[in-house]
């Protein structure tokens, strides 16, 4: 799956690349077609799905940042914690690092303690599928940390996609450090996992590292609070997905005939988002015809919380080995790994 943005520049763009260092980028909007292809396919299935991807246009970005904040949503605390903790020691244990690369980068808050921290940094490579998004968080960082050159990569990193060109000298690619934070390795099955992780490994190149967080948590009293906040914002998440489709696909989803469901599954170790059809009745996209029975759901996300071992094991399969681990020591277990590609 690979995003079909066009990209152009435009005076605010110029702007950016005078007065910061960073690849300006601009979107001439037009609709994914991928993004089509996924809507009727999912909806078309006898267990109507959409890829959680598809979660993240502007203003599911927007609303993602809000659930970060939510008293209920463990992970981010969680995680920022253990980076604050580690982000001093990380450039004197694995060397210099030219280019920091982050997957799934949305406002990268994160990326910043790793920014302050590691001097030897020459650039930051942000990659995410929010276009609009990117752009605002790539101009910010490279108005915070002017010695770092910016460069923006908006892509679908489910899919191959390739680093840009990096100013001056090529460097070597053991001083890639690519950086997975969220426990976005979560929402993918096991095989996709390693096939991802497979994938990045190729892209960062050898020798390269990759830091990634991995929530294990399989406690319900912390799980479904979290994917289910009492203010609702984890649902107007989900919601806005019909919102998406609405705006792009000529659909015409009633969102107050949807409500957000968060489940955990124990058998799979994972939490399911869908979206559950308050009644019968009919909707269109893109002309086409789709019918909901009564509590029939959209499948929307999946977030696997992988143990330590499930973790390595799938690390291992996709030709990394792990360096150092940081653990929190509460109820999460979540963990931040440091992985070495050796080919």
């Amino acid at each position: 799956m690979k995003t079909d943005i066009q990209w152009a520049g435009d005076a605010h763009a110029s702007e950016l690349s005078t007065r910061y260092n960073v690849t300006p980028l601009t979107p001439a909007f037009r609709v994914d077609p991928q993004f089509e292809a996924d809507v009727l396919e999912g909806l078309d299935d006898d267990q109507k799905h959409i890829p959680s991807i598809w979660l993240y246009d502007r203003r599911g970005s927007e609303i993602f940042e809000e659930i970060t904040e939510v008293a209920e949503y463990y992970p981010t605390r969680t995680e920022t914690r253990l980076l604050a903790g580690l982000a001093p020691q990380l450039e004197s244990e694995i060397g210099g690092v030219h280019s920091l690369i982050e997957i799934g980068s949305g406002s990268s808050r994160k990326t910043r303690l790793l920014l302050a921290a590691m001097h030897s940094l020459a650039r930051y490579v942000p990659v995410d599928i929010s276009a609009d998004f990117l752009r605002d968080a790539a101009a910010g960082l490279a108005r915070d940390f002017p010695g770092v050159a910016v460069q923006p990569v908006v892509a679908d990193f489910t899919a191959p996609f390739a680093l840009p060109a990096s100013d001056g000298a090529t460097h070597d690619s053991a001083g890639n450090l690519g950086f997975f934070p969220g426990s976005t390795i979560g929402n993918f099955t096991p095989d996709a996992a390693i096939d991802l992780m497979t994938q990045l490994g190729r892209t960062l190149g050898p020798r390269s590292r990759l830091l990634i967080g991995v929530d294990t948590t399989q406690d319900p009293a912390l799980l479904i609070p979290a994917y289910d906040d009492a203010a609702g914002v984890t649902a107007e998440f989900n919601l806005n997905l019909l919102d998406r489709i609405n705006r792009e696909l000529d659909g015409d989803f009633d969102r107050r005939d949807f409500r957000h469901l968060a489940r955990h599954d124990p058998q799979q170790g994972r939490i399911e988002m869908h979206l559950v059809s308050q009644r019968a009745h009919e909707v269109h996209v893109r002309g086409r015809s789709f019918a909901f029975a009564a509590g029939e759901t959209i499948h929307t996300e999946n977030c696997y919380k992988y143990s330590p071992s499930q973790f390595l094991h799938m690390a291992h399969a996709a030709h990394w080995r792990c360096e150092r681990s940081w653990q929190d020591g509460g109820r999460t277990g979540f963990t931040v790994y440091l992985l070495r590609r050796d080919a």
